[in-house]
């Protein structure tokens, strides 16, 4: 990888070294299975195509005013900007501001954050070994995304805790795998980056986990694809994807060629 941010092992395809500039993963050990085949795409042009194939199918109803939408199912982006010459509101009297009825338009968060101080220093060193700080934006932790993870998994819905309980399990799992392989009482978020990549590298893939590692890269793909929303939903990721958000173009230049094969739409 020629600039070291997106690390975590084989997390997503890279080119060259890998992790040899950002603490990301070696080798898969030929006994784990076949290596994939070299990319022309690194992971950060492949990380932008995926953030933006993702937001793309919400874009069109982010105006103010969309006709049948719900009181108080709006979008804050559309709340914001009322009819012309009008203030924006700021708050929408007909929500309750709980966690079953939000407030979209002056959103807070109604309950407490249930990670302890111990699970959230491990869980940023994760999260900086899936987006590691380069000299284009910061680490994942540095944006907060550890944080973002604790909101997340604090949250009094089914599915939120449910993610609770296989992050902090996958936590312990990382400090207990991380002894066993390299010295008794050693934690993962202890370990030198390339020790770290080397835990991280057989988890990496859900598909591809070796015999008794499944649990394991359920988890870290969780932590994943949570550290990547939080990340590029700052205005540092905003900005390392180089989204302009909704403004006047004089022209649209497509994706290149090379992408549009990368994900099988050419």
């Amino acid at each position: 990888m020629s600039d070291g941010k997106r690390s975590a092992g084989r997390a997503l395809p890279v080119v060259g070294q890998g992790a040899a500039a950002g603490g990301a993963g070696p080798q898969r050990d030929p006994a784990s299975g076949p290596a994939r085949p070299p990319n022309t795409m690194d992971r950060r042009q492949a990380l932008k195509v995926m953030a933006i194939a993702a937001a793309a199918p919400g874009l069109a109803a982010c105006g103010p005013g969309d006709a049948g939408s719900e009181p108080g199912s709006g979008s804050a982006t559309g709340a914001l900007t009322g009819p012309a010459g009008a203030p924006a509101p700021t708050s929408n009297p007909r929500a309750a501001g709980t966690a079953w009825d939000p407030d979209l338009i002056a959103p807070s968060v109604p309950w407490e954050r249930t990670l302890e101080p111990d699970e959230l220093a491990s869980l940023a060193v994760l999260c900086d070994v899936i987006i590691p700080a380069d000299a284009r934006s910061p680490s994942a932790s540095e944006v907060g995304a550890h944080d973002f993870i604790d909101e997340w998994v604090s949250a009094p819905y089914d599915g939120n805790r449910e993610d609770a309980v296989l992050i902090r399990g996958g936590l312990v799992w990382l400090d207990a795998e991380s002894a066993r392989r390299f010295a008794a009482g050693l934690r993962f978020r202890e370990l030198p980056p390339e020790q770290q990549a080397q835990v991280c590298d057989d988890i990496c893939y859900r598909d591809e986990a070796p015999a008794g590692y499944e649990a394991a890269a359920r988890f870290f793909d969780r932590v994943r694809d949570l550290t990547a929303t939080a990340f590029w939903t700052t205005e540092e990721g905003m900005r390392d994807l180089e989204y302009m958000g909704n403004v006047a173009l004089t022209r649209w230049d497509p994706p290149p060629p090379e992408v549009l094969r990368h994900i099988g739409v050419e």
